[in-house]
């Protein structure tokens, strides 16, 4: 079981590598961080629609599987953590786990991102090798994995708006709004659930349970600095509208994956 756990995070990593290969072919007058981010893009819309669906469709569904229902419907004193992973859950750990592993070594080798967004990917990455080798979990994780991961498509397409000039418009300011509503809501009022039920649990393993209390606290902080963000942006545009001048350039003070 084991070997084809590791055959299929290999093959990932095979994916992801030959995506961004075919991306830096295809862009060859773009700078390599394009092509990682068009990777990035698909990974996060594959990831979030996948996500989805084992959560609400495929199963354990958390608003009935008792394996997984104590996210959202029971008291946490009767959760019940540590379902045995499925075929479906299996592969969609182990695709994520490539793109992280693919993730991590290009943002290490390029040094293109801070020390918080290094330790989120450390900690997914850890997070998702620790449900593979456990076999079970893999409801929780994924559970935090959409929350997280449905925002990255917005992330890309703002980093693709400003690469093209196109931030300063209405179609940034959209997606501005979207991203920071979706992070607010779904990252940081959901994560709070989910992490109160699974710290609460009696069958998720204490590692497991200090890893997602870990992801939470680097969430806080990327909420730190989107805060800061969303601030500045409202003051700037405040000021632009009571001077008459036009849009301003809004700072990048937000998690850059």
């Amino acid at each position: 079981m084991l070997f084809f756990v590791v055959l299929q995070v290999l093959c990932s990593l095979l994916i992801w590598l030959s995506l961004y290969g075919g991306f830096r072919f295809w862009q060859k007058h773009r700078p390599s961080e394009w092509s990682c981010r068009l990777v990035t893009l698909a990974h996060g819309l594959i990831v979030t629609f996948l996500s989805g669906y084992v959560a609400l469709v495929d199963g354990p569904w958390p608003l009935t599987h008792a394996g997984a229902e104590y996210l959202f419907l029971t008291p946490p004193h009767s959760c019940g953590g540590g379902h045995p992973n499925t075929a479906l859950q299996v592969c969609l750990m182990c695709l994520t786990l490539g793109y992280f592993l693919f993730d991590l070594s290009w943002c290490i080798c390029f040094g293109s991102e801070g020390d918080l967004m290094l330790s989120h990917h450390v900690l997914s990455v850890a997070g998702l090798v620790l449900v593979l080798l456990l076999g079970e979990s893999a409801t929780e994780v994924n559970a935090v994995l959409f929350v997280s991961e449905i925002t990255n498509p917005l992330l890309q397409a703002r980093w693709f708006l400003r690469e093209m000039g196109r931030y300063p418009s209405l179609a940034g300011d959209v997606v501005d709004f979207l991203f920071v509503a979706l992070f607010v809501v779904l990252r940081i009022v959901g994560g709070a659930w989910i992490m109160r039920a699974v710290m609460a649990s009696t069958q998720t393993i204490w590692l497991l349970k200090m890893g997602v209390l870990a992801m939470y606290a680097v969430s806080l902080g990327f909420m730190l600095d989107i805060g800061r963000f969303a601030r500045k942006k409202v003051m700037k545009k405040y000021s632009a509208w009571k001077t008459g001048e036009g849009l301003p350039k809004s700072n990048r003070h937000l998690p850059t994956r």
